[in-house]
């Protein structure tokens, strides 16, 4: 890839984004997605999709095919149930880290159904009685990024790591990264791509990873980052040939950070 030397700050507001809205779902598109479709944003780096889904209780994505791509999933509120062709079940939650291989190919579904269970145990390590009543929607974000080589044997795996966000920092979610290798981490098929995640609070900044593409999305709450000024929930700031701002928060927040080392084609 070529040096890029030109430092760039493109912020994206969270009212621009492509929507998809029918009865049960709300979604809000970072990047051109589905029947949306913008010639000019298409990607950032390797971040292909960057969608804000809130689905309403008893309803979700029934099952569809993936291939050849890397899909990470954090859930903001509520509960996601995954199952999938491969043999995996089970609930997505805030602080429950998901990614999905597809690979040559996969079939899975999700859906807002957690309280249809009686009870749910995960892993062995928590508890988890959801929404009993069907009342909650859940939001949630989900991002695509290629995986370096295609043909690969779909895969998935899910990590709890809330432990690791309360502490305070920027956290690895999902990386492919070397330097990821010894952190709590979820290994995703692309050694150029890194998904970190703070929980902020105030008095507590966190600092941007510095790369030649740099993704970062106000998931909840508000926060002024160094250089950009105030964004609220939803906006976004895509970096190029930069990073190393300062993120705060003065009512604490949650943001996703994408550091990636190459781009599509690149």
């Amino acid at each position: 890839m070529a040096a890029l030397t030109t430092p760039t700050v493109d912020v994206r507001r969270a009212g621009d984004r492509l929507k998809t809205e029918i009865d049960w779902l709300d979604s809000k598109h970072s990047f051109s997605f589905g029947h949306h479709y913008d010639p000019d944003n298409t990607h950032h780096g390797l971040l292909l999709v960057n969608n804000d889904d809130t689905v309403r209780p008893g309803q979700g994505f029934d099952t569809h095919p993936h291939r050849d791509m890397e899909i990470v999933t954090w859930v903001l509120r509520g509960s996601l149930v995954h199952q999938d062709s491969m043999g995996h079940a089970g609930v997505i939650y805030p602080g429950l880290a998901q990614r999905m291989s597809a690979g040559t190919g996969i079939l899975h579904s999700e859906k807002n159904d957690a309280f249809r269970y009686d009870h749910l145990t995960h892993s062995g390590e928590r508890d988890l009685r959801p929404d009993e009543d069907g009342t909650d929607p859940v939001r949630f974000v989900q991002m695509w990024v290629v995986p370096d080589d295609a043909g690969a044997t779909p895969g998935y795996e899910q990590l709890e790591i809330e432990d690791e966000i309360l502490k305070g920092g920027l956290v690895p979610v999902a990386s492919g990264r070397p330097e990821h290798r010894d952190h709590s981490a979820i290994r995703i098929n692309n050694t150029h791509a890194s998904l970190h995640v703070a929980r902020l609070r105030p008095g507590a900044p966190v600092t941007v990873p510095t790369a030649p593409y740099v993704h970062v999305f106000v998931a909840q709450g508000s926060v002024v980052m160094e250089g950009v000024g105030a964004l609220a929930e939803g906006d976004a700031v895509r970096l190029t040939a930069s990073g190393g701002q300062q993120v705060s928060t003065e009512a604490g927040a949650e943001i996703l950070v994408w550091e990636m080392h190459s781009r599509l084609g690149g």
